[in-house]
């Protein structure tokens, strides 16, 4: 049975090969401590099981270190000339779309297919084994009918990670905090406080201090698998779910997206708000967050009715 022990090694070893080239890219200043932090990755994602609770703390720790000390950096050179992306996207045309297309299409089908037919991977983590998949299937599409050089798409990957840097993985750190947090009981104390504000017996009350709270949470947290235990023990499984009878999969999916919601108006989420604007060398760096506003603030209002409307 394929389980999330593949996804793991996979990264783990994709990034262990960004470590080694980056190594070798002796244009790049910083190349020892770019090597070191993905290094110090792939070790964590190939033998983190290995280590314990407390060498992975270690590791993290060391991973803080290298990035907040200025340790990393871009990688020199490597970018394809505009002129050559614009001749090849004409010669090769919707094919490149159609190996970006692989990717969904082989989650959902893999997706599907897993729970259909038993023992083939782990049911629980289906989706993120299919989209592991879904990455090799396409990668092999495109290097069958392109033929790039071997190292071509790791070296090209490793540039664009190079160039996003340690925000890379501030998704994962952030989703880390909210587990640390919910362990250490915030939901329970956050929720003590929200039920003050919340009018006795108030259905609306309870979805609107949920959806506000998933939002402003994640706009702190930066991320909203980081708000979201905090705020499933706040709120959504004592009062929506256990008093009011709400759809568990409702609640816990809608509010999600009301986290996103916050995700798109917060520098806190460097990695989607702050590293664009810097690839894209924009000379205000919230541009980003600016205009995405206008669309989460309705958005995060319709997430709200939703919630109301479907899980009760």
């Amino acid at each position: 049975m394929i389980t999330l022990d593949f996804v793991y090694i996979l990264a783990g070893w994709t990034f262990a090969a960004f470590a080694l080239l980056g190594l070798y890219d002796r244009g790049n200043r910083k190349r020892f401590g770019n090597a070191a932090f993905w290094g110090l990755l792939a070790l964590s994602m190939i033998g983190g099981d290995y280590l314990g609770d407390f060498g992975n703390g270690l590791l993290v720790l060391a991973l803080v270190a290298i990035a907040g000390t200025g340790l990393t950096g871009r990688a020199a050179g490597g970018e394809v000339p505009v002129e050559v992306q614009a001749e090849r996207a004409e010669r090769h045309g919707p094919f490149l779309l159609l190996v970006a297309l692989i990717i969904p299409a082989v989650a959902l089908a893999g997706t599907l297919l897993f729970k259909w037919v038993p023992g083939l991977a782990d049911p629980k983590q289906a989706t993120l084994i299919s989209l592991a998949c879904g990455v090799i299937i396409a990668l092999a599409v495109g290097m069958t009918r392109l033929k790039p050089p071997p190292l071509l798409p790791l070296q090209q990957g490793r540039r664009l990670l190079d160039s996003v840097g340690w925000a890379a993985i501030l998704p994962q750190m952030l989703a880390s905090l909210g587990a640390v947090f919910a362990l250490a009981g915030v939901g329970e104390v956050v929720g003590g406080l929200i039920g003050t504000a919340i009018p006795q017996g108030s259905l609306f009350g309870a979805v609107l201090a949920f959806g506000l709270g998933m939002a402003l949470f994640t706009m702190v947290m930066g991320n909203a698998f980081a708000a979201f235990p905090v705020m499933m023990a706040a709120v959504g499984l004592p009062l929506l779910i256990k008093h009011y009878g709400g759809d568990p999969a409702v609640v816990a999916a809608i509010g999600m997206l009301a986290g996103f919601c916050g995700t798109l108006m917060t520098p806190m989420a460097a990695n989607f708000n702050l590293v664009p604007a810097a690839l894209l060398e924009l000379k205000n760096p919230y541009g980003v967050i600016k205009a995405q506003i206008g669309t989460a603030v309705p958005l995060l209002a319709v997430n709200i009715l939703f919630i109301y409307l479907f899980a009760f």
